[in-house]
C-alpha cells in the first residue's frame, strides 16, 4: 500500500473485477435482463480505494458547488428534493412561471467520461499525484463475468 502511495499507482491486478449475475426476485431466469450485475474487487482493491477516497474528499470538498449533493457526505438525494420543492412552491406563491426537467441517465457511472473527470480536477486544482492516482484508478480497468455458481442456499 505504501508503494500505491509513494508512485501514485493504482496496480492493475487491483482493476480486475469479477462481475456476478444475480437473479432479480420474481423474475424469470431466461431472460437476460432479470439479472443485476454485482462487481467483486479484491480486499487489496477496496483498502486502496478507501484510501484514494479519503484523500480526494479532503481536497475538494471545500472546491465543490453547494447544489452538489450525491456522494457527499451528510447530504443526499432526499435533501435535493426538498430544496427543489420548496423552489417549485416559492415560484407557485410568486405566480412564476416554474419548469423542470428531470434527467435519469441509466449507468451513469459507467458512462463517465474519464479524460473530462481528470480535466475537471485539474480546473478546480486537486494536486497532481492526487490525479496522476486517479488516472491509474480509472484507466485500463477490466471485469471477468463469472456464471454457474450455486449458493449455499441452492446448493440442497
Amino acid at each position: 500500500m505504501n508503494a500505491m502511495l509513494k508512485f501514485q499507482y493504482f496496480r492493475n491486478e487491483w482493476k480486475t473485477a469479477i462481475a456476478v449475475p444475480l437473479l432479480k426476485p420474481g423474475e424469470h431466469a431466461k431472460d437476460s435482463g432479470s439479472y443485476i450485475p454485482i462487481s467483486l474487487l479484491s480486499a487489496f482493491s477496496k483498502i486502496a480505494e478507501s484510501v484514494l477516497l479519503k484523500r480526494i474528499v479532503v481536497v475538494t470538498e471545500d472546491k465543490l458547488i453547494l447544489m452538489q449533493f450525491g456522494f457527499r457526505k451528510n447530504l443526499s438525494t432526499v435533501q435535493q428534493l426538498l430544496r427543489i420543492t420548496e423552489i417549485v412552491k416559492e415560484g407557485m406563491d410568486e405566480s412564476w412561471d416554474t419548469e423542470a426537467v428531470f434527467l435519469d441517465i441509466a449507468k451513469a457511472f459507467d458512462r463517465v467520461w474519464t479524460d473530462g473527470l481528470l480535466y475537471k480536477l485539474i480546473t478546480i486544482r486537486i494536486p497532481g499525484g492526487i490525479i496522476r492516482h486517479m488516472a491509474t484508478y480509472l484507466r485500463g480497468r477490466l471485469f471477468a463475468v463469472r456464471v454457474g455458481i450455486i449458493s449455499p442456499r441452492h446448493a440442497q
